[in-house]
């Protein structure tokens, strides 16, 4: 398993510097910057050891650009929905950090703008979020705290990950191409079925099997097993519907 940090419109370069330091205390290596502002002396003087970090980091212009380079998209905000939102309804770091090493790929982990964070619509395109338990009173951390939150979870589970991706080795994690093929087919299905009628709350359901499926690292050969029956079922409800016709 393989983790990247993707700062999104990150906009102060003393934030930049301390993430890469962060990621070096933590042993990860990637950084992904999406449209970010030129990199100066200043986030390299705050990165301090882990310049290497930021000579290295990819840039990219969109998170779309951003997501086709990982396996799995993890949002991360800190405000989570009121009422049920399927962008905004997140699990805890430690929650992910366990589910994160059984999985073979490439993680990418998405951390919005200081001022405003990720938007609704980029946390829908991502498989799952995580939000870091905070006080109500004042929730919303700061950039590099919040990703060294995030990367010390990770990195406690590392030992116990390594002897389980040891017994599971033969076994191959589905790809995020494979995951969103099978998003694709349900998606179809309930437009096939018009169910619900509703197109807003037909996006949800689609965005709730997106998460699901992103929460369970499933692997490709249980994934390959759920196309048949899916292209099956709308290749029979659209012949029912032209016999009728």
């Amino acid at each position: 398993m393989k983790v990247a940090v993707i700062l999104v419109e990150p906009e102060y370069q003393m934030n930049i510097g301390f993430v890469a330091r962060a990621m070096k205390n933590f042993d990860v290596k990637e950084l992904i910057l999406v449209n970010p502002p030129e990199l100066r002396g200043e986030a390299y003087k705050f990165a301090m050891h882990a310049k290497d970090v930021l000579e290295n980091a990819k840039i990219v212009k969109t998170v779309d650009e951003a997501l086709k380079i990982v396996d799995v998209a993890v949002g991360t905000t800190g405000i989570s929905g009121k009422v049920y939102l399927p962008e905004r309804t997140p699990i805890s770091p430690e929650e992910f950090a366990k589910r994160a090493f059984l999985y073979g790929g490439k993680i990418g982990i998405f951390f919005g703008r200081e001022s405003k964070g990720l938007s609704n619509e980029e946390l829908e395109k991502m498989d799952f979020t995580v939000t870091i338990p905070t006080s109500e009173e004042y929730p919303v951390m700061n950039l590099s705290h919040a990703v060294a939150v995030v990367l010390y979870e990770i990195y406690k589970q590392r030992v116990k990950a390594e002897i389980s991706t040891e017994e599971n080795r033969h076994l191959r994690k589905a790809t995020r191409e494979e995951k969103d093929i099978l998003v694709k087919y349900w998606s179809e299905l309930l437009e096939t079925l018009n169910y619900p009628k509703d197109p807003i709350r037909r996006k949800y359901f689609t965005i709730m099997l997106r998460r699901v499926i992103g929460r369970s690292f499933i692997y490709a050969r249980e994934i390959y097993s759920l196309y048949g029956p899916l292209r099956l079922a709308i290749e029979k409800i659209k012949r029912y519907e032209n016999d009728k016709h």
